[in-house]
């Protein structure tokens, strides 16, 4: 009963935001009531629901100030050479903005965080993207299958999860599907490449005029440049201009702190929204020192932040719920028992290929934990190596699924900086990030990493 009423909640909320019947915020708080109250959690919905809020709150404050930090840099002026220089360098070509995207996200998520690979690509990416007119679900798919690729990386948090469950190291888990691992990275740059050439037949259609060659040209003000809406969402108030631009000094002390700030994420000196708050803090004073245009800031940037947070504090509702009425464990039950005995040769690959859809269903914590487990046991039993589930796992499970998942706060935070709706993303990023498990599948099983 409790299975069913998991699936069916993912179900619901899944054709809910991707047909547009209600918004992401909508689902996530009332889908999961409703079934937590036919699971006859009525009384103690309330407590399973702040349980969830609080998992989340150190991620809500972080986005929050991460996307006021980011906003005042870009309203200042500080990433206007950076882009400047970047549209010289690829020439307007969105094919070279594209490999470029998917290059720098790659190499930030070498420090197996998902926020911060985010919080980095997204805010160096997002202004040249507007610059050039290229569609932000290209941006955020993008930074998403890199991401995911990237996140089995034995320090990642689902490999570490496979590893700790099964009791195994890296040079059993992870060393075996490296292989697979470089194949899903030369798959992201082939995707990139392909979506960059998409948007730039797209635009030369849509301004056959304007060469794309020639963007370079294009002012630092054709385009408004604010994290997490649209480009006319919100007017320029009077008299904001790019201060750091005509102050030497204050865009020198601006690119000392964002660097700084990076530099402390990347090695987690402090807990990162105490980062973001600090550094916000210090930042606002620096640039504006007159309370009033303080003020004006906050106001300038009210619209991204709460659209943001609203939706990482109800993505909190929907796991508490789902994890609280004990429906994640159900389901996991569930998904085990419905392999039949004769397919049971074949468990690797049934993992390996369910694994990346399966991160829309499980939270990382119950699949590791709680599906994989079973499955591996299933396997021993079989005379097969249990570690080569966890192998298979790694390939999909919150790793190319992680950033589709409306399990995990991270993809919110993809969503919320890029600015595009949760349902669009999903829809334009799955078949490409499914076709890299598959790809990374498809080596796993020639290399033998797959085989017991």
């Amino acid at each position: 009963m409790l299975a069913a009423l998991g699936f069916a909640t993912i179900a619901v909320f899944l054709t809910a935001i991707m047909t547009k019947r209600v918004s992401v915020l909508v689902a996530l708080v009332l889908i999961p009531v409703f079934f937590g109250l036919l699971a006859g959690a009525g009384p103690d919905l309330g407590k399973m629901m702040l349980d969830g809020i609080a998992k989340v709150a150190p991620v809500g404050v972080m986005i929050i100030f991460a996307v006021l930090y980011f906003g005042l840099m870009l309203d200042v002026g500080l990433f206007d050479p950076m882009i400047n220089r970047l549209i010289r360098l690829v020439k307007g070509d969105p094919v070279k903005v594209a490999l470029a995207t998917a290059v720098l996200t790659m190499a930030v998520a070498l420090d197996g965080d998902g926020a911060t690979t985010f919080l980095i690509t997204v805010s160096a990416m997002l202004p040249l993207y507007q610059r050039l007119g290229m569609d932000r679900l290209v941006l955020s798919g993008i930074v998403a299958l890199g991401a995911g690729v990237m996140n089995i990386i034995p320090w990642g948090g689902p490999t570490v999860r496979a590893m700790a469950a099964l009791k195994a190291d890296s040079t059993v888990i992870f060393n075996p599907v490296v292989p697979a691992m470089a194949a899903g990275i030369l798959w992201v740059l082939f995707v990139a490449f392909m979506l960059g050439r998409r948007e730039k037949r797209r635009l030369a259609i849509a301004s056959p005029a304007v060469s794309l060659a020639g963007a370079e040209s294009v002012g630092a003000a054709a385009v408004r440049t604010d994290l997490g809406r649209d480009e006319d969402a919100v007017p320029q108030r009077d008299g904001a201009g790019k201060i750091a631009l005509e102050k030497p000094w204050l865009f020198w002390f601006n690119t000392t702190l964002t660097v700084a700030l990076v530099i402390c994420l990347l090695m987690a000196l402090m807990p990162l929204p105490i980062l973001f708050i600090v550094a916000f803090a210090i930042a606002l004073v620096a640039n504006y020192p007159r309370w009033e245009d303080q003020q004006a800031h906050l106001v300038s940037h009210a619209a991204s932040v709460v659209t943001v947070s609203t939706m990482i504090f109800a993505a909190g509702i929907f796991t508490g719920v789902l994890t609280g009425t004990k429906m994640i464990e159900a389901m996991a039950s569930a998904a085990v028992s419905v392999i039949p005995e004769s397919m049971a040769g074949w468990l690797p690959l049934i993992v390996a290929v369910t694994s990346m859809p399966l991160s829309l269903v499980f939270t990382p914590d119950a699949y590791y934990f709680g599906v994989m487990p079973v499955l591996a046991q299933a396997a021993g039993t079989l005379g097969l190596d249990p570690t080569v589930i966890g192998r298979a796992a790694i390939l999909g499970q919150m790793t190319t699924g992680f950033p589709l998942s409306p399990l995990t706060a991270s993809t919110f935070i993809l969503i919320g900086l890029s600015g595009v709706n949760l349902g669009d993303h999903q829809r334009f990023i799955f078949p490409w990030a499914f076709g890299t498990t598959l790809v990374m599948t498809a080596v796993a099983y020639a290399t033998g990493a797959l085989a017991g």
